[in-house]
Formats: C-alpha cells, sequence, structure tokens
C-alpha cells in the first residue's frame, strides 16, 4: 500500500516541502534511504546523510532549514520523532492484523476456580491456578504461569514464558514481555549471631497499574508487607530489578540494567538512564531524571533535575568535575614539575643561608 506526502502530512498535522503527490510504500533509517522509502530526521548527528539520500520523503522538525540542495520531499512537524513513532505504529498495524485468537490451546491447565473473561485466549503449556481472574480481551501466550488469586485486567498481552506469582495485580492494556518475572521474593533476610541469614518471609504483592510495559527478563518483587508499586503509564525496559515494596511513580520510563533497592519511591515522570543503580528507602523527585550508570544514594527534592556520575551529581557539577578528571595525568606531571623546582630552589636557599651563617 501506498501513501503521497500531503496524505501523510495530513496525517501528522505537518506541511510538505516539496512534491505533495510523491509516494511511499515503506518506512527506512535515513541512512538507508531509497526510493519509495519515508524515513525521519530529529538527531542534527545524522543531517549529513539527508543529502546523498534517496528516500522519497524525509520528516524534519518544523523549524528545518536544509544547508544543502536535496532531493527528498520534507514534510516539517513539530516533533520529528513522536511524527516517526504515529507512523510506525500505523505501518505495523497494517502488517500485523489484530490478534483475534480466543480459547484455550491444549495442552494448558486453567483451574475450575478461574474466571475468565469474554475473547480470552490461552496459549500452549500455560497455568492458570486457582480463584485467577483474567480480563476480557487479555492474551496470555504460551509457557505462562499465572498464581493463586492473581488479577489480570482487560487487554493485557502477557509474552510467552512469563511467570506471575500468587496474588499480584495486573490493570488494563498492560504489555509484559517474554521471561519476566512478577511477585518473586524480596530480598530480606536478618543476620543470625552465628553468622548465618534467617530469611524474612515476604507476604506482599506486586500492582501494576493500566498502560504499563514491561521489557523482558525484568524481575518485579513482592512486598514484604503491602505492595510493590508500578504506577499507571510506568514503561520498564529489559534486565530491570525491581526490590520488594519499591513505588515506580507513574510515567516514568526505566532503561535497561537499572536496579532499584527496596522501598524506594521514585517520583513521576522520572527518566532513569540504563545501569543506573539506586539505593533503599529513599525518595526521588517527580522528573528525576539520571543518566547512564549514575548511583543515587540520597534523597533527592527538586522536580525534574538532571544527575550523572556515580555517587551522583547535579549535571552541571558532573561535567566540570569530568573536565578536570580528564586533566589530571597533566596536572600531575606539572605538579611533579613543580615540586622539583621548589625542592631545587630549597635547596639553593639553604645553601645560600648556610655561606651566610659560616
Amino acid at each position: 500500500m501506498q501513501f503521497t506526502a500531503r496524505q501523510i502530512s495530513e496525517l501528522l498535522n505537518g506541511t510538505v516541502e516539496g512534491d505533495e503527490n510523491v509516494l511511499v510504500g515503506e518506512l527506512s533509517k535515513i541512512e538507508d534511504g531509497k526510493a519509495g522509502s519515508l524515513c525521519f530526521l530529529s538527531n542534527p548527528k545524522y543531517e549529513s546523510y539527508l543529502y546523498g539520500s534517496k528516500a522519497s520523503i524525509v520528516i524534519v522538525g518544523a523549524d528545518f532549514t536544509p544547508a544543502q540542495p536535496i532531493a527528498s520531499t520534507l514534510i516539517k512537524v513539530s516533533d520529528p520523532y513522536s511524527a516517526f513513532s504515529i507512523l510506525l505504529e500505523k505501518y505495523n498495524e497494517m502488517l500485523n492484523l489484530p490478534d483475534d485468537k480466543s480459547g484455550i490451546e491444549q495442552p494448558s491447565f486453567v483451574h475450575p476456580s478461574a474466571k475468565l473473561g469474554k475473547n480470552v485466549f490461552i496459549g500452549a503449556f500455560s497455568y492458570i491456578s486457582e480463584n485467577v481472574v483474567i480480563g476480557d480481551d487479555t492474551k496470555i501466550y504460551a509457557q505462562v504461569f499465572i498464581g493463586a488469586d492473581a488479577v489480570i485486567g482487560e487487554k493485557t498481552q502477557i509474552q510467552p514464558g512469563v511467570k506471575i506469582y500468587n496474588r499480584s495485580q495486573v490493570g488494563d492494556r498492560v504489555t509484559i514481555h517474554s521471561n519476566t518475572v512478577v511477585g518473586s521474593d524480596g530480598f530480606g533476610f536478618a543476620p543470625q549471631p552465628d553468622g548465618t541469614y534467617s530469611k524474612i518471609p515476604q507476604i506482599g504483592n506486586v500492582v501494576i497499574e493500566d498502560d504499563v510495559e514491561i521489557g523482558a527478563n525484568t524481575t518485579i518483587d513482592r512486598a514484604t508487607m503491602g505492595s510493590t508499586f508500578i504506577r499507571k503509564g510506568v514503561k520498564l525496559d529489559n534486565l530491570i530489578q525491581i526490590a520488594h515494596n519499591v513505588d515506580v511513580g507513574a510515567h516514568t520510563v526505566v532503561a535497561a540494567q537499572s536496579g532499584i533497592s527496596g522501598s524506594t519511591k521514585l517520583g513521576g515522570n522520572s527518566v532513569i538512564g540504563g545501569q543506573v543503580g539506586i539505593a533503599g528507602h529513599l525518595s526521588l523527585a517527580k522528573g528525576t531524571q539520571i543518566g547512564a550508570q549514575a548511583g543515587i544514594n540520597f534523597n533527592t527534592v527538586e522536580e525534574n533535575k538532571q544527575w550523572h556520575g556515580s555517587p551522583a551529581q547535579p549535571l552541571r557539577d558532573w561535567m566540570r568535575a569530568s573536565v578536570i578528571f580528564k586533566q589530571l595525568p597533566s596536572v600531575e606531571k606539572r605538579i611533579s614539575k613543580l615540586e622539583a623546582k621548589i625542592a631545587e630552589l630549597t635547596a639553593l636557599l639553604d645553601q645560600s643561608n648556610t655561606t651566610q651563617t659560616s
């Protein structure tokens, strides 16, 4: 299926510069653009590809002015990245027909006490325990385990291999990707006088609110008491550890390999980079932004502030410190030279004083 630049610009509320009747039938990266394809330019780092691109249409920012002549038709929008994501979603819908599967594939096990809504699909080799409630239009794919008394909302997708422990609660329109574990025991052990550790029972649960997406191989621990919360609209990447009693605020995004320790509360609309470590029993302000590989071991109160480094510090301080750190080898050489010069001058001064005394 093909679309004109004019049709696409109307969908995105953009404006066309060039041939509004040019046709495209596929999406591509800007460096791979070819005739009949559409791509986008959001990061100035990739602007050089535009001038040699053969893409028929390129989505750019509303204020973009090309530095060289270009062959492509431009569609100018307020936010190229968001506009392109809309097109990717539409393209994906065309490639993948809606999943209308329903019913229970065999072999699988659904406890007689479980309550399944309308148009629910249970994939082969799945296990649905006693008193589980699953909402309408939810899809449970192959090899999923759902523990006793768990509640799964409507229009939720649970991908193959996911394990959801007992009494967990999952909201509506949630997506949980393969091999994620929800509701495993929190890491609680009491040290004993003889040097051993006694396990502290974890009797809480996990509550995942509506419109959450959780990547593959992520682990969310049940609370010791009460609940571990993943609030509305949160997006978690792959390979993330959320410890017991953590509260991840609404519409927060967390990148891969990050870990949030027990009982920490993360303010809404926060952005956590990859491989970030956050200590336990902390409270981080709304809109907190943490750069990749940073370490946070203190509370934050100022909203929408950026933190970098380990231990973390405000972005401007971290940038200044990084500049100084790079200069340390040359600074060390200069200090060594100064110390040698001082020693030389001190020796001359001592010699002068000895001569005067004699």
